[in-house]
């Protein structure tokens, strides 16, 4: 009989193996290591959206906006070499609350220090973000960072007021971006992994102001693009590499299992989506099905659904105006009133809240609210569900859409949430322009620009700004904002939902896809064309209190166009226009 095998003979055999099969087994034992960022001013927790901090300038500010990207983590060894960590990524808001990053699993060990890069390499900068799952970090539609057609993404957005503590404060945008201004950060530190390892990584913000190089608002400029040679994006490098240290080393806390996807018992339906769309978040309990879109379908024009049957979704959503409501207010039973224009209803796969202060989470939550509110249905979801269910052919309706035949509140909302979630708009003359089918007239070409183009006159472009609030395929960012209408105590916007002070008189952020057939615009539908409108943004802006910082750092009353560029930017929104949008033959009665 032969001998058997050593223990060290059989640790070879293994590694041979492994090697022979693609990869190396180690033998090293590691553990989960999670950072989550601090984001500090000085050494006390950083506090948003209030005047109360100062720099070395004497200039008092506010900070409304940090949003970033932290990529190309690596651990120091003992031996000086570094652990790189693969596909170490994560988009920080300090806004959001989302300040946690997962580096995987880590070598247990001692280490002496950590790398990383505020803003991503070449690769990540450059590539295609319609190719990012819908909870990426790179899908522009989570980070808000992407600079759509000009390409890359912004890798620090700060921004804020300055300067007085008052109404008429002034405000910043600093965008650092560019891959000349990739940002490494280097601490120098000992630490241990040995077991599952939460770092705290302290963010000290005051040094991105007063670091090695003094940023004065007054004296060195208000905004940047990260143009080259602009001496504001070199400062904020600079200040960034030393802003970090690490803090407290502590046990992570376990994430939530996401919620199991609702199997469906049909072949699920495929949502049609522009070539440069990111990819939408959709909801996993109530995937797509052709039965559920038809029920939904019906819903949106069913009467029943209001007290005397006089009103149904569609009533107030026009297939010829882009699903929108062409009158002011919406008028409900009994001729009630509202005091918001209603909004249109396509593209909506891409956003996170509704109505225009987001007061519902989701589409299905949506649905329901104008049918028991006063001044629109008036009508009881009891009251619908028995309607329903004395209908002729909805039981079967129900049945096929969800595998029995109960009608109940839940399932009318799911079902036009679905029917909602399949109208996207996405063949406009500029999409068509894009894909090189026809070409944009030289005015229209022209407002693009000017849609596209900072205004910095300092760097001496003077364009109209329009792509921080409107960019990317979607043409919104989906957030809530301040855009300088004069505020009402009678309507405060998201302030009513969230009660933080900022969002007092900001309202949802609309695509301007479709714009030249959704007016009346504005929340309260006040202008009624599109001249009204770049006249507003152009001279009537009212320095507010919580006016975005994007149109406060502009003169007083706006931009002050010329005729010239207010020309051009309508002509290219007009370019906007999806034709299967117009007229009688729109998506909602297809």
């Amino acid at each position: 009989m032969s001998a058997q095998p050593s223990v060290s003979t059989w640790k070879h055999l293994l590694i041979a193996t492994a090697a022979f099969c693609g990869g190396i087994v180690s033998l090293q034992a590691s553990s989960h290591v999670a950072v989550e960022v601090k984001h500090l001013f000085h050494d006390q927790a950083l506090v948003l959206d209030s005047i109360q901090y100062e720099n070395k300038a004497g200039e008092p500010f506010s900070i409304t906006r940090l949003s970033y990207f932290i990529s190309g983590v690596a651990l120091k060894r003992a031996d000086g070499s570094w652990l790189e960590v693969p596909g170490s990524l994560a988009w920080i808001d300090a806004g959001r609350g989302r300040t946690g990053m997962d580096l995987g699993a880590l070598p247990d060990g001692d280490y002496t220090g950590i790398r990383l890069h505020i803003g991503l390499d070449p690769v990540n900068n450059s590539s295609d973000p319609a190719s990012r799952a819908p909870d990426h970090a790179l899908n522009p539609n989570v980070n808000g960072l992407h600079w759509s057609w000009q390409g890359g993404y912004i890798f620090v957005a700060l921004e804020g007021r300055f300067g007085r503590k008052d109404k008429a404060a002034p405000g910043y945008a600093y965008h650092l971006a560019r891959d000349p201004f990739l940002t490494s950060v280097v601490i120098e530190q000992k630490f241990a992994i040995k077991g599952p390892t939460q770092f705290a990584l302290n963010f000290n913000v005051a040094k991105v102001f007063d670091g090695g190089s003094s940023i004065s608002f007054s004296r060195d400029g208000a905004s940047t693009h990260s143009k080259d040679g602009d001496p504001i994006a070199v400062m904020l490098k600079a200040n960034l590499s030393d802003a970090f240290t690490l803090g407290n080393i502590t046990s992570p806390v376990s994430a939530a299992k996401p919620a199991p996807r609702t199997a469906l018992t049909t072949p699920p339906l495929q949502l049609s989506v522009g070539l440069n769309f990111p990819e939408p978040a959709l909801p996993e309990d109530n995937p797509l099905s052709k039965e559920r879109v038809a029920l939904g379908r019906r819903l949106f024009n069913e009467p029943a659904l209001s007290r005397d049957h006089s009103l149904s979704c569609a009533s107030c959503h026009l297939s010829g105006a882009a699903l929108s409501d062409p009158r002011q207010f919406s008028i409900g039973v009994d001729g009630r009133s509202g005091n918001r224009n209603g909004m249109p209803l396509f593209n909506l796969a891409w956003k996170r809240e509704f109505f225009w202060d987001g007061r519902a989470t989701s589409l299905r939550a949506q649905a329901l609210v104008p049918i028991e509110d006063h001044r629109e249905m008036d009508e009881k979801l009891d009251h619908v569900v028995q309607k329903l269910g004395s209908t002729e052919g909805y039981g079967a309706a129900f049945q096929a859409a969800f595998g029995d035949a109960e009608i109940t509140t839940e399932r009318i909302g799911l079902a036009i949430e679905n029917f909602l979630l399949t109208l996207t708009s996405y063949d406009s003359k500029f999409d068509k322009a894009q894909r090189g089918e026809v070409e944009l007239s030289a005015d229209e070409k022209h407002g693009f620009e000017l849609f596209m183009m900072e205004r910095e006159p300092r760097l001496g472009t003077m364009g109209g700004d329009c792509f921080h609030c409107h960019g990317g395929p979607l043409f919104t960012d989906h957030q809530f904002r301040n855009n300088g209408l004069a505020i009402s105590e009678t309507d405060l916007g998201r302030f009513n939902v969230t009660k933080i002070s900022i969002d007092k008189g900001a309202f949802a952020t609309p695509s301007l896809r479709n714009v030249a057939l959704t007016a009346p615009y504005m929340h309260d539908g006040r202008f009624s064309t599109l001249e009204e409108v770049l006249d507003h943004y152009s001279e009537g802006v009212q320095r507010t209190e919580t006016l975005d910082p994007n149109l406060a750092k502009h003169p007083v009353g706006g931009l002050h166009l010329t005729a010239e560029d207010k020309k051009a930017l309508i002509a290219f929104l007009r370019t906007l226009t999806d034709d299967r949008f117009v007229g009688q033959s729109g998506p909602a009665k297809k």
